[in-house]
């Protein structure tokens, strides 16, 4: 018999190790006993599972203030046997496989792994999961909460009753397990967890649930962790000097359901994809798609990082949904946060009643400017959890590549914060060493399990190295945003252009670092809200100078060495500013104008994918060279871009003032032929299309800008010229 002592401690659900009192028992006389706690049952009696036969009638045991808890010895048994239990209640009689008859979920490797926090893959081991133990179907638990005094798990198959499933605490990892036979996929679910300070905390989601209930419900969903999707292989040659123009979407507001609300993978399917794909982007990037609670943080504020958010459908539908871009020839990104995370009391928020998954001193867990909670980079099992998450997206679903969100205030101890505000590192200074050791270890992983797979940085100060292998002392990072391009090209595309040749600088700096990472040039979502305004509304003038600037940023940026990224909504010209709750505005494409700002960006991807010289050598000084970078006073610039054996070449010009330049003299460096290719004062692009013929122009034997050859070109206003020289 065991004591009344413990007996309570089972029904105020305080017991920290429920798997001693619970389930088959053999006494010191070699008697076998049962014991269950099933607070509101009539009766409970015990059935073999072989034979189907009642073997025992438990009895409820007389303690005062306790309900619910029932135990008996089984006669003429001395061996414990599989067993069920027969459970009377008010309104009828259920049979079920006691989960206390199973013994571990987790295996000892696994457990020591996890303990070192080095399991590559924690998520196939934490969280719930479908699974067979003994012939029983269930589905098996485990969560991380190594200060717990009592976790259990609660949901819809025991009324939410945390006295019903308390787990088993394995002290070696902290981490605490339970197996619940008949909990089948699309139950809710939730952990309740009791602090060492004696505090029962308010319900907690799983870290590592594989699906979540529809905001503004916060509940877990069982889920089948789907099977691992075939490695995408490795690109031939050098995948740096590929094509990569990405279209950057919010899926919430791209388009809205025909009746308002979200719309589902498939309807993406059918019409985002094909969008895309017509014109001419490689990639497709999506904002973050974990789960969240916030509709209005656009997923940067995710709580549920193992799990595609519910607005869109079934993870499922997303695991198709990025299929099916696959087979239209899209790659994958998706916007990766493991900077921080919100403070919401079902998240990670002092999991087990202590700074678990955060820092305990805020002056290092709190994000001043976002009020959420900052990751423990040097804790290995915060760090495993979020490298493992970055594996799961790629082995799990297929995506390609992940863009990370919000690097700089990873790297710096003291981002946003005053003097005092901040903790040095072990050295006194301000980088965030643990930061730094996670991001190059997750790069590394990454590197080593899917070398296809592409990482990219928001990062925007001059941290060394981002884009460089750890083993040279960086980060790790295949590509890195070049934000300090943008802010000065988009200063520079907003000036009047008559106070232009003032600035003439920002168009050409950006070479002066060109090549120190291996660049994207990002005209982001980040650019057209909290009162920026849209990218058309950036450009100065009338209606048609407007468009014909657009252009011109647009034709500047795909004509730069570095990558290409562009916000949805910039590919027509959207004239309002980004608003997640609504959808882009679709109608303006029956307006020439819009419609030719469309027809401009299919048109530069398709030159873009065509021409290696536009990509071939996007992060070596080979494969650029400038023909006229100091007309302030013309506002003009031309370079030419390059193959790596510099047989072929694509000659830039762009006149950034709206007067029309006659025999403007422009060097090249090779004699021949020069096509004008594509020329953004065309009439198909909302122009006024003045130009210099579909025939091509001779270099003629002519000095300029130190060039033995020359071209005579008219300069449309507002525009520029890709001239494709042809030996």
């Amino acid at each position: 018999m065991i004591d009344n002592a413990e007996i309570i401690s089972l029904c105020r659900a305080e017991h920290g190790n429920p798997y001693a009192v619970l389930g088959m028992h053999t006494d010191a006389d070699q008697r076998l006993w049962v014991r269950s706690m099933q607070p509101g049952a009539r009766a409970v009696a015990v059935v073999d599972a072989k034979t189907g036969k009642q073997v025992a009638e438990l009895k409820e045991r007389d303690v005062e203030g306790v309900e619910g808890f029932f135990e008996g010895v089984i006669p003429r048994r001395r061996s414990s046997f599989p067993y069920r239990l027969r459970i009377t209640w008010e309104n009828g009689v259920q049979e079920t496989d006691d989960p206390y008859r199973f013994w571990a979920v987790l295996g000892e490797m696994d457990v020591w792994l996890l303990a070192e926090g080095s399991h590559l893959r924690p998520f196939e081991r934490l969280g719930a999961h479908l699974c067979e133990i003994d012939g029983v179907a269930g589905t098996a638990f485990a969560v991380w909460a190594p200060d717990a005094q009592r976790v259990s798990v609660v949901g819809d198959f025991n009324g939410w009753d945390g006295r019903r499933h308390p787990m088993r605490l394995r002290r070696e990892c902290g981490a605490w397990e339970i197996f619940l036979p008949g909990v089948t996929a699309g139950a809710r679910y939730k952990y309740e967890i009791r602090s060492r300070h004696g505090h029962l905390l308010p319900l907690k989601s799983d870290p590592y649930g594989f699906e979540a209930e529809m905001r503004p419900s916060t509940a877990s969903v069982v889920c089948a962790l789907p099977p691992p999707v075939e490695a995408t292989p490795v690109p031939a040659g050098n995948q740096l000097g590929a094509p990569v123009s990405i279209y950057e979407v919010h899926p919430a507001s791209w388009r809205r359901a025909d009746d308002g609300g979200f719309p589902d993978w498939q309807l993406l399917t059918e019409t985002l994809i094909p969008y895309v794909v017509d014109l001419g982007f490689t990639h497709l990037e999506l904002l973050p798609v974990s789960e969240h609670p916030f509709d209005g943080s656009w997923g940067y504020q995710p709580l549920g990082l193992y799990a595609p958010t519910a607005r869109h459908g079934s993870p499922a539908g997303f695991r198709q949904f990025v299929s099916a871009c696959h087979s239209a020839g899209l790659r994958v990104i998706v916007d990766w946060v493991p900077a921080h995370f919100p403070t919401d009391e079902h998240g990670l928020s002092r999991f087990d009643g202590d700074a678990l998954y955060e820092h305990a001193d805020p002056r290092e867990g709190m994000h001043q400017d976002w009020g959420t909670l900052i990751y423990n980079f040097g804790r290995r099992e915060v760090s495993n959890y979020l490298i493992g998450n970055a594996l799961f997206w790629i082995e799990r679903y297929g995506v390609d590549g992940l863009r990370v969100d919000a690097v700089a205030s990873m790297l710096y101890r003291d981002y946003s914060r005053s003097e005092g505000q901040w903790v040095p590192n072990v050295h006194g200074g301000r980088e965030n060493l643990e930061a730094v050791a996670f991001l190059r270890r997750m790069n590394e992983v990454l590197g080593q399990e899917h070398p296809a797979a592409d990482t990219y940085a928001e990062e925007s100060t001059a941290w060394p190295m981002v884009s460089r292998p750890p083993s040279m002392g960086g980060l790790g990072f295949h590509y890195k945003w070049n934000m300090g391009w943008m802010h000065d090209v988009l200063s520079y595309m907003s000036q009047d252009p008559i106070y232009r040749r003032y600035h003439h600088n920002k168009l050409s700096f950006g070479m002066m670092y060109a090549f120190t990472e291996n660049y994207v040039l990002p005209l982001s979502h980040d650019e057209v809200v909290h009162g920026k305004g849209s990218l058309i509304n950036k450009m100065p003038g009338d209606t048609w100078q407007k468009f014909a600037n657009l252009r011109s940023l647009y034709s500047f940026m795909w004509a730069h060495p570095g990558k290409k990224l562009l916000f949805m909504g910039g590919e027509f010209g959207q004239w309002s500013e980004w608003n997640e709750a609504v959808s882009l505005d679709w109608a303006l494409l029956d307006f020439p104008n819009h419609a030719g700002v469309r027809n401009l960006i299919r048109d530069l991807n398709s030159l873009y994918r065509s021409r290696p010289a536009l990509h071939e050598v996007d992060f070596e000084p080979a494969g650029f060279e400038w023909i006229a970078a100091d007309d302030a006073d013309s506002s003009v610039v031309a370079f030419v871009r390059w193959t790596r054996d510099r047989s072929r070449a694509m000659l830039y010009v762009g006149n950034f003032t709206p007067v029309v330049r006659q025999g403007y003299r422009v060097g090249v460096p090779n004699a021949g032929r020069y096509y004008e290719r594509i020329n953004t004062d065309s009439q198909h692009y909302g122009g006024s299309n003045v130009g210099n013929g579909p025939d091509g122009l001779v270099a003629e034997r002519v000095p300029a800008h130190g060039r033995e050859y020359s071209l005579n070109l008219t300069l449309p206003p507002l525009a520029a010229l890709f001239l494709e020289w042809v030996p």
